[in-house]
């Protein structure tokens, strides 16, 4: 790299308005948060020594990446795949990002497991849906499959008196002799992901009490 490097531009973070972006030496380039910038009196100068350029890229942006993501995290408990997905919007560099993961997982911050748990008790609590839902939802946030299968399967929930509940609350005071009624719970059912089998049971159920 020789004794100094050049910097040929800087711009604003196109991902991230407190970065700056710097280009150096026509092969590099360097992203660092502002106050970081103007702190190294790099708006005044032409040139950034080797050991500035490695110290920021390996020092200073993990940094304010940690900092970002426990930031993120203070507001609410993400999955890994969220954070990830989180920095790199803020426009960290990957390796910074992955290392941040690496970090945060041994330290206790993310844990895919207990976020499956956790989401999965706040679903039940506030709107009960079938297990098969709770995965497809889990997978959509980006949970492993195999995380996702044991914390589901260990819950210890009756999927039909969860459904039966359901039903009783939305429709308890329809007739369901009528065909309409039928229609709706069946779609009403299915939506949050139950089988056709609990389905019919709890129609059946309904029916029975009428």
């Amino acid at each position: 790299m020789g004794d100094g490097m050049k910097i040929i531009s800087i711009e604003k973070n196109k991902k991230n308005k407190d970065k700056i972006t710097l280009y150096i030496d026509d092969k590099y380039y360097l992203s660092i948060p502002e106050e970081e910038y103007i702190r190294l009196n790099l708006y005044e100068r032409e040139e950034i020594t080797p050991e500035e350029f490695d110290y920021i890229k390996n020092q200073v942006n993990f940094r304010y990446a940690k900092s970002a993501a426990i930031k993120n995290l203070s507001l609410k408990y993400r999955c890994e795949k969220e954070v990830y997905d989180n920095l790199k919007n803020q426009g960290f560099e990957e390796s910074d990002v992955i290392k941040t993961i690496d970090e945060l997982k041994s330290m206790g911050y993310i844990n895919d497991m207990i976020y499956a748990q956790k989401y999965i008790h706040d679903r039940t609590k506030l709107k009960p849906k079938s297990k098969r839902m709770l995965k497809f939802e889990l997978k959509n946030k980006g949970v492993p499959e195999h995380i996702i299968d044991e914390a589901v399967d260990a819950m210890d929930i009756d999927e039909a008196i969860v459904a039966e509940g359901l039903v009783r609350k939305k429709f308890g005071k329809y007739d369901f002799n009528d065909e309409k009624v039928i229609k709706k719970v069946y779609y009403f059912l299915r939506h949050r992901g139950y089988n056709f089998e609990i389905i019919d049971g709890v129609i059946k159920k309904f029916n029975s009490n009428k």
